[in-house]
């Protein structure tokens, strides 16, 4: 099985993919735009001895054009992706008032257009049968508690649960599965950027656990749905 994981460098995609890498027998594409820390990855997905493997990818989603690399690693790879993870995100917590335009195109570009582009980029590599997850949070739900500073990534992420209910339809023809997980509090450092303080009570090898499984069997009984994965507020 061929697997795409984005923001695989820290937090949450570094614990989904060991733990996806250790699930089932895989060849793992981790994209992070710090290639440091996959490097590292690789070397713990390789001392696994079911024979996945993990190959580094560094891109910069900010970086116009990113998605023409993707495609060219993909064919370089041979790869055909039957999951691919949405994780990559990027917070900026600011009051509103102190906003500025550029924070908006930079929070829509790396959580937004990004996961846009992967999956438009990556549609003629994707076999049928397929599941493609991404990653929102709780607090893009409508009607769920939301947080001084976190307007722009919450609209972010609220902007990825409709548009997983739109791919999920149009896809219908490809016979590929979209389905998102809004996540709530997680001990990762984003979180600890988000409410500094606060400690959550799930950690990140937790959450990758129920993250991996879902992407290798949620696809069974969900499409186009949005699931929250939240225990607290925050």
């Amino acid at each position: 099985m061929d697997v795409i994981i984005t923001g695989a460098s820290r937090g949450i995609g570094y614990e989904i993919a060991l733990t996806m890498a250790a699930s089932v027998k895989c060849r793992i594409l981790a994209i992070s735009r710090n290639l440091k820390p996959l490097t590292n990855l690789k070397q713990q997905v390789e001392a696994l001895t079911n024979g996945s493997e993990l190959t580094p990818f560094s891109l910069d989603f900010e970086q116009a054009g990113f998605e023409l690399e993707l495609i060219k690693k993909i064919k370089a790879l041979h790869f055909e992706p039957g999951i691919v993870i949405n994780n990559a995100g990027l917070l900026i917590a600011k009051p509103f008032k102190d906003l500025e335009s550029s924070d908006f195109d930079r929070i829509f570009d790396v959580n937004v257009k990004s996961v846009f582009l992967i999956i438009k980029s990556l549609l003629e590599f994707i076999p049928q049968k397929s599941h493609i997850v991404t990653i929102s949070s709780v607090g893009g739900i409508q009607g769920s508690a939301k947080f001084n500073g976190l307007s722009l990534y919450s609209s972010s992420k609220a902007a990825l649960c409709v548009l997983t209910e739109c791919l999920a339809e149009e896809l219908k023809p490809n016979n590929i599965q979209c389905n998102c997980l809004a996540l709530g509090s997680v001990q990762t450092e984003m979180f600890k950027e988000a409410f500094p303080g606060y400690e959550a009570a799930i950690s990140a090898n937790e959450m990758s656990k129920y993250i991996v499984d879902f992407a290798l069997t949620g696809n069974r009984f969900y499409n186009g749905k949005v699931l929250a994965v939240s225990s607290t507020t925050p």
